[in-house]
C-alpha cells in the first residue's frame, strides 16, 4: 500500500482527512506539520511495520482518543506542547482567551498574570511566550498535570511558576489578569461519552456546570489588582450566567466574547 493509499484508508474508516494525515505522519517518523511531504511522496510504498503502526494509531482514534494524545503533543497559539492523559487536550478556541489576556495587559509593563487550572501550562506558556517581561503562574489541584506543564516549560525555555492550589485556595498576592479554562461540563451530559480518554475532574463542575466558575468569581477580585481583569472559559450555552454572576459581585466592563465559531465562549470583566 502506498502513502495516498494509507491516508484514503484512514478517512474511508470515519476519520477526518487531516487526522488520517497526522497519524500517517507519525507513524512514519515524520514532523507532523509535514504534510506536503505526503503530496510529494505520494507513490511511495509504505512498509507493512510502519502500515501496521498506521492502523493501530487509526483504531484508538476511532475509539475517540484524542490526536493529541495518541501523536503526544499538540501546537498552541504558536507552541508545540507535549500533551498526555495528565491533562485536557487544550482546544484551539481557547487562544481566545489567551488573546483577551494580552488585550488587557497591553498597556502594562511586566504584566503579572494567574492561570487557573493549568494543565497542561497551555495558557500560562502561551502568555509568557508573547509577554516575556511579565510575572505568570499556572495552579492546578492535580499534581501530575503540574509535571506535565513543567516539563512544558522547561523543555520551551519559558519562566513560568506553577503551584499546587485547589483553584485560589493556596495562591498569594494580585494579578493583573486572571484566567482560567475551568471544568464547566454539567454531571450528567450526555456529551460526556465522547470524552471519556480526558480526565473527568478537568471537565465535570457539578450538577449545572457552574460550580468551578462561581467559586472562581467569588474568590478571585482580592487576588486582583486594582483595575485587574478576571477572565473565565466557559460552555457555549453558559455566558448569560457567568456575566450575571461577574456582575453580581461587582465586576464592572463584564462582556464575553466569541471563539472561532461565533459561539459565546469567554466571559470576564474588571475590578
Amino acid at each position: 500500500m502506498n502513502i495516498a493509499q494509507c491516508c484514503m484508508r484512514g478517512h474511508v474508516l470515519g476519520l477526518p482527512r487531516l487526522e488520517s494525515q497526522i497519524l500517517l505522519l507519525h507513524a512514519l517518523g515524520r514532523p507532523l506539520h509535514d504534510r506536503a511531504w505526503l503530496l510529494a511522496h505520494d507513490t511511495d510504498q509504505v512498509l507493512p511495520e510502519k502500515f501496521s503502526a498506521f492502523e493501530t494509531l487509526v483504531q484508538r482514534r476511532l475509539q475517540l482518543e484524542p490526536v493529541a494524545y495518541i501523536v503526544g503533543q499538540k501546537e498552541f497559539f504558536g507552541l508545540t506542547l507535549q500533551i498526555d492523559k495528565r491533562a485536557l487536550d487544550p482546544r484551539d478556541d481557547t487562544e481566545v482567551l489567551v488573546e483577551w489576556a494580552l488585550d488587557c495587559s497591553a498597556a502594562l509593563a511586566a504584566p503579572s498574570f494567574l492561570d487557573l487550572g493549568t494543565g497542561s501550562g497551555a495558557i500560562a506558556l502561551a502568555l509568557k511566550s508573547q509577554r516575556p517581561d511579565a510575572k505568570v503562574i499556572g495552579t492546578d489541584a492535580s499534581p501530575e498535570a503540574l509535571s506535565l506543564a513543567s516539563q512544558n516549560a522547561k523543555k520551551l525555555g519559558l519562566e513560568v511558576s506553577f503551584l499546587q492550589s485547589n483553584w485560589l485556595g493556596q495562591v498569594d498576592g494580585q494579578f493583573n489578569v486572571i484566567v482560567s479554562n475551568p471544568p464547566y461540563i454539567e454531571a450528567g451530559d450526555p456529551h460526556l461519552v465522547l470524552l471519556l480518554h480526558e480526565p473527568q475532574q478537568a471537565l465535570v463542575s457539578g450538577k449545572g456546570g457552574l460550580e468551578d466558575i462561581q467559586n472562581i468569581v467569588e474568590t478571585a477580585q482580592k487576588h486582583l489588582t486594582p483595575g485587574g481583569w478576571l477572565l473565565v472559559e466557559h460552555g457555549w450555552q453558559q455566558a448569560a450566567q457567568v456575566r450575571s454572576l461577574l456582575k453580581g459581585v461587582g465586576y464592572s466592563q463584564v462582556e464575553t466574547k466569541l471563539d472561532l465559531a461565533g459561539i459565546e465562549r469567554c466571559s470576564g470583566g474588571q475590578k
